[in-house]
């Protein structure tokens, strides 16, 4: 995942501060906003960890801190559910404009109730995804415990949640209660996807039936048995995000992966408009080559030479650790690292001006994590230079070129 760090104003001209999350070795293919959690912030796990598995399957993830929260600017004490809501419809208008209008909105606990409101706000929303969201936002005082009697007749009081002081006011309890989730999903024109986990503590897997129950089709549920509210555990938050990505993709357009097909071992294909970026298929496995971005490519896989020396590289360890086994020596990890350069063959005379005694080198060091003796460490690096690769790069070799005709 590449990520980046972004700013935006919202509809109050408050600098919202937020990153995209990118695919590694692609553009994504749509783009979705996250919205995180009651008093949470863009960097909370649940919310890296569900981005991440997002942006693994192709997605573009704007993730945000709502006003007053994290980096972003205001005071938290002036905000209220209708002003996230509000966040969030001018995150879309920030994607729109410098990068891809988002198709897909999810939402973590209350944010996910705000993601059903701002749905409706945003056209090109198509799928909505709720994780342990409220079926009605007012659900959030019970946090509040005896400071709600505080908040409703002096006005305001400070609250501590998860360590930290919030000061909230009555217009944030006023706004809370004249929404409802049920109300919204109603009135929902577009798919939903309700994940909830019956281990819940926080917020009741009772909210996710009546939202269900609410909503029009298209709408899925999704059990996230074992889960605790928070989505702490990394593996609960990256299979939350590769669900969501799987069930997205019946409602939204995704393009059908990259197929190229040969007889022969390995194929390269590479588009007029695609620079640099060559689609590969080696064996059964599919990949991308790349230049970097400073010669003009996207950087969105190897270079060719990276491929040559990750070939010596991968054929040099499985040689050894093969050799090990045999010989049952107990090599516990080999690492091989591996660069490509041009230099002067040795003994040349007038290097500095005949190009043609430079030859390819690679700059080849191992390293071994076992027990062996002085004797045994020879051994292994006489065995690297018998790797297959290794002999081939030194062999006479030819390449026989022919064209095939469409």
């Amino acid at each position: 995942m590449k990520s980046s760090k972004i700013n935006f104003t919202n509809a109050n001209g408050k600098t919202l501060s937020g990153r995209i999350d990118l695919p590694l070795q692609r553009d994504p293919h749509n783009f979705a906003i996250f919205a995180h959690c009651f008093t949470c912030t863009k960097d909370f796990s649940a919310v890296r960890n569900v981005s991440k598995a997002l942006a693994s399957e192709g997605f573009g993830v704007l993730r945000f801190d709502f006003t007053g929260l994290g980096d972003s600017d205001g005071d938290f004490a002036d905000t209220n559910f209708s002003s996230n809501v509000d966040d969030l419809v001018s995150a879309a208008h920030f994607l729109a404009e410098k990068y891809k209008a988002p198709s897909l909105l999810v939402g973590h606990s209350l944010g996910g109730a705000a993601a059903i409101f701002a749905a409706s706000e945003i056209q090109s929303i198509e799928a909505i995804a709720t994780i342990g969201a409220p079926s009605n936002p007012v659900h959030v005082q019970k946090q509040f415990g005896d400071k709600l009697d505080v908040i409703k007749t002096a006005g305001e009081a400070v609250v501590e949640l998860a360590g930290r002081d919030f000061t909230f006011k009555k217009q944030f309890i006023d706004n809370l209660e004249s929404h409802s989730c049920e109300n919204a999903a109603r009135k929902l024109n577009k798919a939903l996807l309700i994940m909830h986990s019956p281990q819940d503590a926080t917020v009741s897997i009772k909210n996710a039936e009546e939202i269900y129950l609410a909503a029009k089709h298209p709408k899925s549920f999704v059990t996230l048995d074992g889960s605790e509210h928070l989505l702490i555990d990394k593996k609960n938050a990256s299979y939350v995000g590769k669900v969501i990505a799987g069930w997205a993709a019946r409602y939204i357009a995704v393009p059908a992966p990259e197929t190229i097909k040969t007889t022969h071992s390995v194929v390269a294909s590479l588009d007029d408009e695609d620079g640099f970026t060559t689609l590969m298929k080696l064996g059964t496995h599919y990949m991308k080559a790349d230049e970097p971005t400073r010669v003009g490519g996207k950087n969105f896989g190897p270079t060719p030479y990276e491929l040559l020396a990750g070939s010596l590289s991968a054929c040099t360890a499985m040689t050894i650790q093969m050799y090990a086994k045999r010989k049952k020596w107990g090599i516990d990890n080999v690492e091989v690292h591996t660069s490509y350069s041009r230099e002067h063959a040795k003994d040349c005379e007038d290097c500095e001006n005949n190009d043609a005694a430079k030859i390819d080198t690679f700059t080849r060091e191992i390293k071994i994590t076992a027990d062996l003796d002085e004797k045994q460490l020879k051994r292994v690096l006489q065995i690297a230079d018998k790797c297959p690769v290794h002999k081939t790069l030194h062999s006479e070799t030819q390449v026989i070129t022919t064209l095939i005709h469409p």
